[in-house]
C-alpha cells in the first residue's frame, strides 16, 4: 500500500491534538463543575468567595444551557445544571472525534478505492452508505433521548432511517417500552455490509 496522502496524515494527526484537547478540557471542566454544583446546591457558603468566583465563571455558560434545556422540555435540577454542561461537552467532544474519524475514514477509503477500479468504488459506495445510515440511526437515537426529534437534525434522521426501522419495529416482539429496531437495525447493517463486500 502506498503512503497515506498528506491530508490522512494531517487529519491524524489533528485527531491526535483534539483528543488531547478535550481530555485537557474535561481535566479542566470537572472541578469546575463540582465546585459549580456545590455553590447551586450550597454545599459551600453561597456568600463565600469561592462560591461567589465559581458562580462568576459558570453561570454565564450555565444560563444559556438552562434555557436551552427549557426550549427542548427537558426536566432537570437547577442544581445538577454544572452535570449537565459537563455532559454536553463531553458529548459535543465525542461527537466532534467521530466527524474527524468519519471524514478519515471517508478520504482514506476514497483513495483505496480509486487505485482499485470498478470493484473498490462499489466497496466504496456500499461503505459510505451503510456509514451514512450507521450515522442516521444513531442520530435519531441521540435525539429521541433529548427531545430534538422534531429538528432538523431529527427529521433527517427520521427520513433517512423510518423506511427500514419501521417495518422492523412492527416484526419485532415488544419489550417494554424499549424500542430495539435501531439496534437490530445497526447489526443488520453491518451484516449486509459484509456480505454485499464479500461479492466483490
Amino acid at each position: 500500500m502506498d503512503s497515506p496522502a498528506p491530508l490522512l496524515t494531517a487529519l491524524g494527526l489533528s485527531l491526535l491534538w483534539v483528543r488531547a484537547l478535550i481530555l485537557g478540557t474535561l481535566l479542566v471542566l470537572t472541578p469546575l463543575a463540582a465546585l459549580a454544583w456545590a455553590a447551586r446546591s450550597r454545599r459551600l457558603s453561597p456568600f463565600g468567595r469561592l462560591a461567589r468566583v465559581t458562580r462568576a465563571l459558570t453561570d454565564p455558560a450555565l444560563g444559556a444551557l438552562e434555557r436551552r434545556l427549557w426550549r427542548l422540555r427537558i426536566s432537570h435540577r437547577p442544581a445538577n445544571l454544572p452535570w449537565w454542561g459537563l455532559a454536553t461537552v463531553l458529548m459535543g467532544g465525542v461527537a466532534l472525534v467521530m466527524c474527524l474519524e468519519l471524514v478519515r475514514e471517508i478520504l482514506r477509503g476514497a483513495l483505496l478505492a480509486t487505485r482499485a477500479g470498478g470493484a473498490g468504488l462499489f466497496a466504496l459506495l456500499v461503505s459510505w452508505t451503510i456509514g451514512v445510515l450507521h450515522l442516521a440511526i444513531f442520530a435519531r437515537v441521540v435525539t429521541s433521548w433529548f427531545g430534538g426529534s422534531h429538528s432538523a437534525i431529527g427529521r433527517l434522521a427520521y427520513r433517512l432511517t423510518e423506511w427500514f426501522l419501521g417495518p422492523l419495529r412492527r416484526a419485532l416482539p415488544p419489550v417494554g417500552m424499549a424500542d430495539l429496531s435501531p439496534i437490530v437495525a445497526w447489526f443488520l447493517l453491518i451484516l449486509v455490509e459484509r456480505l454485499m463486500l464479500a461479492v466483490v
